[in-house]
């Protein structure tokens, strides 16, 4: 491999992409960890970026993936295995010389979590800040992407309504592409934030009754908020949605932790840390309006 100074992994998804914009755009170097060579990572490849293929499993691979990086980024999804990742992310990283990392964490993350996803983030953070590598811990508020995700999109569109099970908590949605710009910005300049978590927030705390007006005044057509039960989403997600055990069990703990606050407030750390304040609702949907189409 050549030298690139700055390992993104998930560098196809969401944020992982988004911070691979920001910082091809910053004129740095790129490497993303992904776990297959598909149409997605050659397109990363025309764009100039190195590809390292391998997993979380595999610490030979990410320790091979990690060769002359100064700053990367982890990710992993909600699913089983994230501290045993983490921990062979940490290694990988003190074996050859990085000197930060971007660890995406979440807002519910804590000790006494009754998500087994949210405790796991929790325990993750700690291995990161046991590996004696300068980490900057993420932990984002709702993503603003869960009203354009297909199967919620969908869903949205066709029966025009919003059905979460939420009540009236409230909370500032964040773009993942705002967050990738952070995550691009602390990679590229780690110094200021290591030993830091940052919760991510977008610029306006709602509810959904709001949410839905906004999405009524951007797509032109009108859009409720129908709450419902968080027995009948855990019900949605296993049967239409086909959710995974693991992640139907974190979804119900967050319905619950959204109901008594855990997601809401808002701040300006987007725009401190990259210069440019987060996107709003209405701007979200204003730029994902194909997806309604």
């Amino acid at each position: 491999m050549n030298e690139a100074s700055i390992l993104v992994s998930g560098g196809t998804g969401r944020t992982g992409g988004a911070a691979i914009d920001e910082l091809l755009k910053m004129g740095r170097r790129v490497r993303a960890y992904v776990r297959s060579e598909d149409e997605r990572a050659a397109a990363l490849r025309q764009r100039g970026v190195e590809i390292a293929i391998g997993d979380f499993t595999n610490i030979d691979a990410i320790r091979a993936a990690m060769e002359g990086v100064r700053s990367a980024y982890f990710l992993h999804p909600i699913a089983p295995g994230i501290i045993g990742a983490a921990a062979y992310f940490a290694q990988a990283a003190k074996e050859a010389g990085v000197s930060a990392i971007v660890n995406m964490s979440q807002i519910s993350a804590r000790r006494e979590s009754a998500s087994h996803a949210a405790q796991d983030h929790w325990i993750s953070e700690r291995v990161f800040d046991w590996s004696g590598v300068a980490t900057t811990h993420l932990r984002p508020t709702f993503f603003a992407d869960w009203l354009v995700y297909p199967h919620f999109a969908r869903e949205i569109w066709a029966k025009k309504k919003i059905e979460f099970p939420f009540e009236n908590g409230r909370h500032a949605p964040i773009a993942s592409g705002d967050q990738g710009r952070v995550i691009a910005h602390i990679l590229a300049n780690p110094q200021a934030h290591a030993g830091k978590t940052y919760t991510l927030h977008g610029p306006v705390e709602m509810n959904h009754t709001q949410i839905a007006a906004v999405m009524s005044d951007v797509l032109n057509t009108k859009i409720e908020y129908a709450p419902i039960s968080i027995e009948a989403f855990q019900s949605k997600m296993e049967t239409l949605y086909k959710f995974p055990p693991f992640l139907t069990q974190h979804l119900v703990e967050v319905a619950q932790n959204y109901r008594n606050g855990i997601f809401s407030g808002t701040n300006d750390v987007v725009e401190k840390v990259t210069g440019k304040p987060a996107l709003s609702v209405e701007q979200f949907i204003a730029l994902n309006r194909a997806v309604f189409a």
